[in-house]
């Protein structure tokens, strides 16, 4: 009855060939043509709801070793894409999804996602990130730029889109480890705050600013954006990297109603975030196991909300090929055998295999264009004080320093 019904799941996937060998020793091809990759079942599973989540359980078969993938990866994870949960339901998908999200309205689910994932450990991340351990894509000027210089060539690109002078005031939703507001301090003489509900960033980041002895300039909250009194503070700048992907659909508005409360009348907000070409439900086995409570919106999802909280687009930048190469570095650290053996000693060998799928496949899925990240830089009404052109931007005169 198990293959039956992994027979049946399989023949739904439309998009794509590829070959499954049975654990019984049978090699069935799926799709026309020849197969561009191939799944090896290893033993016998025992499943009972195949078909109506054959994702989940391939990706918890691979983490537990029951099977393995071969051949085009790229075409595997097209495919993944190609048939989402309930495919072809449209409104109906993202009504449910809509009202699915509405249970994560509580601060206390929304920091346990975020624990669930970033409080993995600063340990853990150090071994594969760089040393600014920036968790968000880099920018490369060149192939052969290496992961920190791509880095810091991000977060100065954020910075210089921010048109930042002295003695102004930055917020970052979602810090991370804290790389960015001590750099807007160091090198544009801002005021920066930023704020994480990851305890083990907020712990590094102190440490960071206390070591960089910028204690009264920069500053790190361990608190929900949406606990930020707009009555007390406001700034001139408002950046957000990688962490809209966990505000959840449904608090989309939410979100930007809290930015445009937040910034001063003609200030500058950078929203960097995941897209995905359509409107689709994130996948069962991402939901569960890497990003819990994350949904990536599509950019004219966005887009279409911003004239509600009047705010203008001024500039949107893919930055796609860019987080490509950016995961192909992580995997490439993250999979080294001196770093696998340190991360076998902190967790398990299916974690191993989950976070090799996790970065596997994102790299893939922006390769292939199913998904992609896009850096909107938008203001608080109109602005009409900004420089004509975006040379300051791209041909900064200080550009390497």
């Amino acid at each position: 009855m198990d293959k039956v019904m992994w027979n049946t799941a399989f023949q739904k996937l439309k998009g794509g060939s590829f070959a499954v060998h049975y654990w019984d020793g049978e090699e069935v091809v799926y799709g026309p043509g020849e197969p561009s990759f191939q799944c090896a079942f290893k033993t016998k599973p025992s499943v009972l709801s195949v078909a109506s989540d054959p994702i989940l359980v391939l990706g918890e078969k691979y983490m537990d070793g029951e099977i393995d993938f071969t051949g085009d990866l790229d075409a595997m994870f097209k495919l993944v894409h190609q048939n989402p949960p309930e495919a072809g339901l449209g409104g109906k998908v993202l009504s449910a999804a809509g009202k699915g999200l509405k249970q994560l309205k509580r601060s206390s689910i929304q920091k346990d996602n975020i624990k669930a994932h970033y409080d993995l450990g600063n340990d853990f991340f150090a071994l594969w990130l760089d040393e600014t351990m920036s968790y968000s894509s880099a920018y490369f000027h060149h192939e052969d730029d290496n992961l920190r210089e791509a880095q810091l060539q991000k977060i100065d690109l954020v910075l210089r889109k921010m048109r930042l002078r002295p003695g102004q005031k930055l917020l970052d939703i979602g810090c991370g480890w804290g790389w960015l507001i001590l750099r807007a301090a160091e090198k544009y003489g801002v005021e920066a705050l930023g704020i994480t509900l990851s305890q083990e960033q907020f712990s590094r980041t102190e440490d960071r600013i206390a070591g960089a002895g910028l204690k009264g300039r920069v500053e790190v909250r361990l608190v929900n954006y949406l606990d930020l009194d707009e009555a007390r503070e406001s700034f001139d700048a408002v950046v957000s990297i990688g962490m809209f992907e966990h505000v959840g659909q449904a608090f989309f508005g939410e979100y930007l109603a809290k930015v445009t409360a937040l910034l001063k009348p003609g200030g500058l907000s950078m929203l960097h975030t995941l897209t995905s070409q359509t409107e689709t439900e994130t996948n069962s086995w991402v939901k569960k196991y890497i990003f819990p409570g994350g949904y990536i919106p599509s950019l004219r999802e966005v887009v279409g909300l911003l004239p509600d909280y009047d705010l203008r687009v001024l500039q949107v930048e893919s930055l796609r090929p860019h987080y490509v190469r950016t995961l192909e570095r992580w995997y490439e650290n993250f999979s080294s055998p001196e770093v696998r053996a340190k991360v076998l000693a902190m967790f398990d060998e299916r974690f191993i295999r989950m976070w090799s799928l996790y970065l596997l496949g994102a790299a893939s899925s922006l390769r292939n264009g199913s998904l992609d990240v896009h850096q909107l830089v938008l203001s608080r009404g109109v602005n009409n004080n900004l420089p004509l052109t975006l040379a300051d931007i791209y041909c900064p005169a200080d550009e390497g320093n």
